[in-house]
């Protein structure tokens, strides 16, 4: 069942509703370079964007409200604290009189999964207001909003695969990179981001530097194969401690790996969402549908990462 925050009807507009995809964030590399004196990690990550996405829409209006459907509309939690309603709210602090509206999120990505479901989300409802009242996704007050609502979150607000640095705030360019086949696998357990962190125990000091034998790899990739190598020289430094506190992170690995056309799997983000990469979309449907058959109780899809 829908849950749901309903505007008074009065509140409410006759304009078009705006239509917007909150697609899945991957983090095909990883690095925790360090943690600076104000606690927060400091990190070196490649992060592309899979075809599966969430789906948000706002009908534009006085009242902020929004309503949740979906496959996975159970995972979401309380109303109030989602990340469509936070990120909303922080624009709207930041330029008093905006276009609110009724925003209904159709929700197919797991929660605690470490894709970004919700930072893509709230990203999206970003994207939704900015359209609305004519603002630039460079507008200052979006990019301070996008901060302020969560790291994930600034990374998210365009979509495109780039190097997220520092603690979420420093952005590259953005990286053509050659589109992925691949296939993502959740073995139905959360993993909270903060528990993750806390099991690596990284202490406060010295910072590293990124790899920059890495960053050359990726960056001069042209084709499939070459760039699946070059991720294949990076790591995500938070795999190690998530599977420990989450065995069934492993076992889903595992199932990926012996996959036969299978060229990589890693962990995304703090998990437990792993991706294996394939030649061709033909192979990421054969494995998925090898894993469905099974864990059926496993959230598995195929998609492009790009």
């Amino acid at each position: 069942m829908a849950a749901e925050v309903r505007a008074e009807a009065a509140g409410r507009s006759s304009s078009p509703r705006l239509h917007e995809q909150a697609r899945a964030k991957v983090n095909l590399t990883l690095a925790v370079l360090g943690r600076r004196a104000d606690g927060f990690h400091v990190l070196d990550s490649l992060v592309a964007f899979a075809e599966i996405a969430d789906e948000l829409s706002l009908e534009p209006g006085a009242e902020l409200s929004l309503e949740v459907a979906g496959p996975r509309a159970g995972d979401t939690g309380a109303i109030a604290d989602n990340l469509v309603l936070k990120a909303a709210n922080a624009l709207a602090e930041r330029r008093p009189g905006l276009r609110l509206g009724h925003f209904r999120l159709h929700k197919r990505l797991p929660a605690a999964a470490g894709i970004g479901g919700g930072s893509s989300d709230a990203a999206a409802a970003l994207r939704l207001i900015a359209r609305a009242n004519d603002l630039s996704l460079s507008d200052e007050a979006v990019l301070d909003a996008a901060r302020a609502t969560g790291s994930d979150v600034p990374v998210c607000l365009e979509g495109r695969s780039r190097w997220m640095r520092g603690a979420g705030e420093i952005l590259s360019a953005p990286l053509p990179l050659p589109a992925l086949p691949a296939v993502l696998v959740n073995p139905g357990v959360a993993t909270p981001t903060a528990e993750v962190f806390r099991a690596l125990a990284c202490p406060i000091g010295p910072l590293a530097a990124p790899d920059p034998a890495l960053i050359t790899a990726i960056e001069a990739a042209g084709d499939q194969m070459t760039l699946i190598t070059g991720i294949g020289q990076g790591r995500n430094d938070l795999e190690p401690p998530a599977l420990a506190l989450r065995p069934a992170i492993a076992e889903a690995l595992a199932m990926l790996r012996g996959q036969p056309s299978c060229r990589l799997a890693r962990m995304s983000g703090s998990g437990a969402t792993v991706f294996g990469l394939f030649e061709t979309p033909e192979a990421a449907a054969a494995a998925r549908r090898g894993i469905a058959g099974l864990r059926s109780d496993w959230w598995a899809v195929d998609t492009l990462i790009g």
